[in-house]
């Protein structure tokens, strides 16, 4: 198997058929607002994340708890019938 040098085409060139996206360069000064803009929203977004990752793990807690609680109860009753 030879390796994949710059005359072939790769995988994804040969199945896609839209040309690629351009790439702008806007600049040493033209980035850095955009770059704020993206930071502010990013962090944002990890808010939000971690909001929803910290209710989500209250709920394992407490349906785990649950689960266990029902677990020892079958465990008490069939131990109590003996």
């Amino acid at each position: 198997m030879s390796g994949n040098s710059s005359h072939e085409t790769s995988w994804a060139d040969q199945w896609d058929y839209n040309p690629d996206p351009a790439v702008y360069d806007h600049g040493k000064d033209g980035g850095s607002h955009s770059t704020a803009k993206y930071k502010q929203k990013v962090g944002e977004g990890l808010g939000k994340t971690k909001q929803v990752a910290s209710t989500g793990i209250k709920k394992v807690k407490e349906g785990t708890s649950v689960g266990f609680n029902w677990i020892k109860d079958k465990c008490q009753k069939t131990s109590q019938k003996h």
